[in-house]
Order: C-alpha cells, then structure tokens, then sequence
C-alpha cells in the first residue's frame, strides 16, 4: 500500500489559515435552513455496524455511497464552480486548501480542479481490487481504515467548498434539505467509526454545532 500513501499525499493538500475577511453570517448557518432536514431523529441505528457484517465490508458499502452522492450534489452546482468564481479551493474566509503534489510542493489549484482531482483519485482507489476487493476469497487491506481515513478528509473538503461557497444554489434548487441530511449522515459515520480529525471539521464547526444541538448527529 505505499502507493496509497503516495497519492494520499499528493491529493491531501493542507489547510493554509488566513484573516477572516467578513464578518457576513454564511447561509448555511442562518435559519430556517441551518435545521432543514429530511431525516427525523438522528442516525444513530444507520451507521451503526449491523450484526454479522464485516466492519470493512461496511466501511467500504457507506464509502461508497457517500462518494457518489457528494459527488452527484456537487455536478448539480459545478456550473457554477468555475475558473472565474472559484480560483482557490476555499472552505470561508479563513481556510484556504493548497495542493500538495509528489515531491511534497504546495500550491494553490481552483476549486473545480481540486475537487476533479479528489474525485478522480477516490474512483480509482475504488476500482482498485486490492483496496476494494469485491470479489470472493479476496481480504481488505491492513491499512484500509487508514484509506478510509484519507477519503473521508477529502470529501469532508468538498462539503466545505460547497457549503461556504454554493449553498445558495443549493437553496436555489431546493436541495438543502437532502444536502444537510447527507452531511448530518456522513459526519455521523465518522464518528461512530473514527474518521474524521477535529481539525479536518473546523470550517464546519458550526453547522456541527447546531446539527448537534438539534439531536441529529450521534
């Protein structure tokens, strides 16, 4: 797996604080749609491993999805997610995420970049038999929770960019309930299973906060 690790690095990028700039409230965070959810209670019996199923064959099940729909809600606002309007992978005014390539060299990409890059590298590791073994007779990895790990850190990133900067477009398409819903699910995962850094959910503290609050999250 020391090829993992070498694209885990070249698509890990890091997170390059600056001064906040405004002082503006984000939308997602202002009511009635910081609460709009489709899911009621929380999702505690969801993520949960079910008995009798492999924890790795579970992880691997809830990657999965999660890949595809982030990557699904994140299509239906690309085209606003360009050049121009996104030059820099932000997540808000204070976070900034630099492209990290091979020989360790950080810089700065566009948003759009970043993410097709993200999404590039998680379909591959996920065609990947060796990582994403599908068929019989064949284990998961020693390090596939440390894969898991690395992806959940990327798409935590996209739900960051999204929420700071396309939310209104997903207010716009009426899609905020869903996309709330995803995010209170995904951060649930990560949770019960380990793999989110506190770190890695500063941008996004706040929603987290009251999504906690509100009882969804377990």
């Amino acid at each position: 797996m020391s090829g993992f690790f070498n694209i885990s690095g070249k698509f890990g990028g890091k997170t390059k604080p600056k001064r906040s700039l405004s002082a503006v409230r984000p939308l997602f965070l202002c009511q009635p749609y910081c609460n709009n959810s489709i899911v009621k209670g929380n999702f505690k019996t969801i993520v949960q491993l079910p008995k009798y199923v492999d924890a790795n064959e579970w992880l691997a099940v809830n990657v999965f999805d999660f890949y595809n729909y982030i990557n699904m809600f994140y299509g239906s606002v690309s085209d606003f997610c360009t050049l121009r309007d996104c030059p820099t992978m932000s997540a808000g005014a204070g976070f900034e995420y630099l492209w990290m390539d091979g020989q360790k060299k950080t810089s700065r990409v566009p948003a759009p970049q970043y993410i097709d890059f993200v999404m590039s590298w998680i379909q591959t590791l996920v065609n990947d038999e060796s990582t994403f073994p599908t068929k019989d007779g064949r284990d998961f990895p020693a390090t596939f929770q440390q894969t898991v790990r690395a992806i959940f850190k990327q798409l935590i990133r996209v739900f960051a960019h999204i929420y700071h900067s396309h939310y209104d477009k997903m207010l716009s398409l009426c899609q905020e309930g869903h996309f709330n819903s995803l995010f209170a699910h995904f951060v649930s995962f990560g949770r019960e299973f380990d793999l989110l850094d506190k770190k890695d959910i500063v941008p996004l503290q706040e929603l987290i906060d009251i999504m906690d609050s509100n009882g969804i999250l377990c």
